[in-house]
């Protein structure tokens, strides 16, 4: 199944994104460009994906296009920039609950090799990988303009991971930029358009 087109709000710009530790970061993503960030363990990449979101205190400002976030309620900016963490949270007892529109993500559920039956499954029956999975298709929404991943195929044997990685192009190529953080750059190589380097203090560009 190929995806819609999700309209472009422009591009995903961040200009001195930073805590008292931790930046200052910019980046510039656009429609439909997928951005890796690799670094060391403790370095900040979870923090950036965060600060992107607006879910954690921080200085800096960020922009779609010309609408600054500052200019809207967070949670119109979280659905438009969708932050998908290595655990995902669950706030209530059944899958479909968490699926508000699921006409949209029922087509997808076996391209991930997940059964149609796990939209009506109770959370706390879902492995690792099937939670993970999951998440990344409750980010799929209409408002949806940059997905922010964080390991999404940490808990994934090879052949599901591969699953996802076919996926996230289907889902760039219909207009959404991600900004992917991974320890294992190598399987997102038919994904990436440029990589990134992170450091407590800086964001380099790494050179082709």
């Amino acid at each position: 199944m190929v995806l819609p087109v999700f309209p472009s709000a422009g591009t995903l710009t961040l200009r001195g994104l930073r805590q008292a530790d931790r930046g200052p970061y910019d980046l510039q993503l656009p429609p439909g460009a997928c951005a890796l960030v690799t670094g060391r363990s403790g370095a900040g990449k979870s923090r950036l994906l965060r600060m992107a979101a607006d879910l954690d205190p921080h200085e800096g400002q960020a922009w779609l296009g010309e609408h600054a976030r500052d200019t809207m309620p967070a949670p119109l900016w979280r659905r438009q920039v969708c932050y998908v963490p290595a655990e995902p949270g669950w706030w209530d007892d059944s899958v479909r609950a968490h699926f508000p529109h699921a006409e949209l993500a029922a087509p997808l559920l076996a391209r991930l090799g997940l059964p149609d039956s796990i939209l009506d499954a109770p959370v706390a029956r879902l492995s690792t990988g099937e939670r993970q999975r999951l998440a990344l298709l409750r980010a799929l929404g209409p408002s949806l303009r940059c997905l922010l991943l964080d390991e999404p195929t940490a808990a994934l044997d090879p052949d599901t991971a591969q699953r996802v990685v076919t996926l996230l192009r289907d889902v760039k190529a219909a207009g959404v930029a991600i900004l992917l953080v991974t320890h294992h750059p190598g399987q997102f190589d038919a994904l990436a358009d440029v990589r990134h380097t992170l450091a407590p203090d800086s964001l380099e560009r790494q050179q082709p």
